[in-house]
């Protein structure tokens, strides 16, 4: 899966992938807007986050399960401390832009209808890592 590239007038610092606060986090979308989540994402998101201080790691879409037909998107942030990250998603719900982003593309409804959160650090025994800053 090709790295989704972002341009941010205020770069993360770089991350030591040992010590790094991971946070798993798997969207549910509401029913037929999975096209519109991941749009959202791809167009909007992803540089928000980096805006913010943000790590993207990783992004996913689940293949089609039962409990969800249509999929599910997860995804992997990364951040200095939990206490980073607390302040880095304070500061992506209270900026304008994705408070437009947000109300544009949920004009016809949510587009998730829950959100799942882990958080994790790296195992001594993980293959070496690399981080995107």
């Amino acid at each position: 899966m090709a790295q989704a590239q972002t341009q941010t007038s205020a770069p993360a610092p770089a991350l030591d992938p040992r010590t790094a606060v991971y946070e798993l986090r798997i969207y549910y979308p509401a029913p037929g807007k999975l096209s519109a989540l991941n749009a959202r994402f791809r167009e909007h998101t992803l540089k928000l986050f980096a805006k913010h201080g943000m790590h993207n790691v990783a992004y996913w879409n689940e293949q089609p399960t039962g409990e969800a037909p249509e999929g599910r998107v997860v995804y992997v942030l990364a951040y200095p401390s939990r206490q980073a990250r607390d302040a880095s998603w304070k500061a992506f719900g209270e900026d304008p832009e994705w408070r437009a982003v947000a109300a544009s593309s949920e004009a016809a409804g949510k587009l998730v209808t829950k959100v799942d959160s882990v958080f994790m650090t790296l195992a001594d025994y993980s293959p070496r890592i690399t981080l995107p800053r």
